[in-house]
């Protein structure tokens, strides 16, 4: 008689398991959405679901760990294009089961009063599992000892900060202040990292010669305001020897930096986004307004061989995670893309880059995209490719191994690709996507494959054959996360300084 162990909800058969270690031929077993067994020839009860993987790559779901969720943005005045609802549907329909998206704190106010505000939204709407990093822009006393260990108490064990922009760029010392509470309370710092007097400077400068379209957004930050501030955070990092992850990396020398950091054992992680792979600074002169639709910061460089530095540092491991950075306004709305012609003191007939709401939408293609060109073009392993989209993110902000692999004990989450003979191209279009903004910035882009199944939990969520997310808005869940699991502090100082519980 079939034990009631071997009794699974849901079994996947004939698929190709890839974690990030490892690739092999065998059968998942499913039981209360955990992964119970992995195994050849599982047997299959009466009420057993079966789904064939038809020889294909079956992959953990994926990760995200960047991106922004029904949040305000250019001072309040921009609108999210996306809320939770949109944003994951969106994310299931390309394979990402998990994201953590940004709580942000106003000055003068407490971090827990902006989680409080963001479950409020996110409750009951979510389809995917998600969590909350916290935007600390008032890093007070009382906030870095009382409120940050609630946070972590709260299940929220990560925290971002800003070099750039006026309403939440942190001074120096600020910084410092965040870096030695987060060492103490085990938090990872995610930063940001853009010269804000050279922004503001170049800025002013291109206005009063009235240039100011769309791509001199990216003429406002060449690359050295990166690569500046890149260094400056890891060396502030190294003072207080606290972790940090540098995020969405766009210029070669920034990465050489975080590379040699990390060469020197130093805590220093690293994200970069499909943005700055596969796209460049031309898209922001498209004709007329267009190329708002493709202002965000870091901009898109100019030069085709910063794109391939960037694919260097995925494939030498320089980048921890490859994450979306999704941050929707539609283009056809007067709170989206358009503030940059309303507020547009020059009357720029182009528009004014600098009231332009920044950020991309990519929650969705996020996967498929490194999928194609990553894997199936040759450029990096499937493993490699398990690591970056989903595994490294579970570890670095605290879900594994519940989230980021195939093993038992994990959740059932899968990403089931088509094998090598049905794959057929993939034309990516704006009105396949789930989300709720007006475009894609990859229109057009022809890819080879995209998910055949998304599994949440042991639950079919999408069909890719019928192109159809079959979960309900508040099936998602919270996820109360742990600490990194990544290398942490060294206790190596640069001077007789030490932090208090030293």
């Amino acid at each position: 008689m079939m034990s009631s162990f071997l009794e699974f909800d849901t079994v996947v058969k004939n698929g190709i398991i890839v974690t990030a270690s490892d690739q092999v031929p065998c059968d998942i077993g499913i039981k209360d959405g955990v992964i119970k067994v992995l195994a050849h020839d599982l047997p299959v009860g009466p009420s057993t679901t079966v789904i064939d993987a038809e020889g294909g790559y079956v992959t953990p779901g994926g990760v995200d760990s960047h991106v922004h969720i029904a949040q305000s943005g250019a001072g309040k005045r921009a609108r999210s294009a996306d809320d939770w609802t949109s944003a994951t549907r969106s994310a299931i329909a390309g394979g990402t089961t998990s994201v953590i998206a940004f709580a942000a704190q106003s000055r003068g106010t407490s971090m827990n009063a902006a989680v409080d505000e963001y479950h409020k939204l996110a409750t009951g709407a979510a389809l995917c599992d998600y969590g909350f990093h916290v935007i600390v822009t008032d890093p007070t006393e009382e906030q870095m000892k009382i409120e940050l260990p609630k946070l972590v108490e709260r299940g929220i064990t990560s925290v971002k900060i800003y070099m750039t922009y006026p309403a939440l760029r942190l001074s120096d010392g600020q910084i410092l202040d965040m870096l030695c509470s987060a060492r103490r309370t085990g938090v990872t710092t995610m930063i940001h990292c853009e010269n804000s007097d050279v922004i503001d400077w170049m800025s002013k400068s291109l206005a009063e010669r009235g240039m100011t379209e769309p791509w001199h957004h990216g003429t406002s930050r060449p690359n050295i305001v990166e690569s500046e501030a890149t260094n400056r955070a890891i060396a502030l990092a190294e003072l207080m020897d606290a972790p940090m992850l540098i995020v969405h990396v766009s210029d070669p020398s920034a990465t050489r930096t975080i590379r040699k950091a990390q060469t020197r054992l130093l805590p220093i992680y690293a994200e970069t986004c499909p943005q700055y792979l596969l796209l460049s600074g031309d898209k922001m002169r498209a004709p007329g307004f267009e190329g708002a639709m493709c202002v965000c910061s870091p901009p898109l460089r100019d030069d085709p061989r910063d794109k391939e530095r960037i694919w260097d540092g995925l494939r030498n491991g320089t980048f921890t995670v490859y994450s979306s950075d999704h941050a929707p306004t539609n283009y056809f709305d007067e709170r989206g893309k358009q503030l940059g012609m309303t507020l547009n003191p020059k009357n720029n007939p182009q528009g004014d880059f600098r009231t332009i709401p920044n950020g991309l939408p990519g929650v969705e293609t996020r996967i498929p995209l490194l999928w194609s060109e990553g894997v199936l073009k040759g450029r990096i392993s499937p493993q490699r490719f398990v690591e970056l989209s989903s595994t490294n993110a579970a570890k670095l902000y605290g879900m594994y191994p519940r989230k980021g692999t195939i093993q038992p004990g994990s959740d059932a989450d899968l990403v089931i690709w088509r094998p090598a003979e049905a794959r057929q191209p993939y034309t990516i279009s704006n009105d396949k996507l789930h989300h709720s903004v007006d475009y894609t910035p990859y229109e057009g882009l022809e890819i080879a494959d995209w998910p055949r199944f998304t599994i949440l939990r042991g639950k079919v969520a999408y069909d890719g054959g019928a192109n159809t997310v079959v979960l309900s808005a508040g099936e998602g869940k919270f996820l109360e996360r742990g600490k990194s699991t990544l290398p942490g502090p060294r206790n190596q100082w640069l001077s007789e300084w030490r932090p208090d519980e030293v």
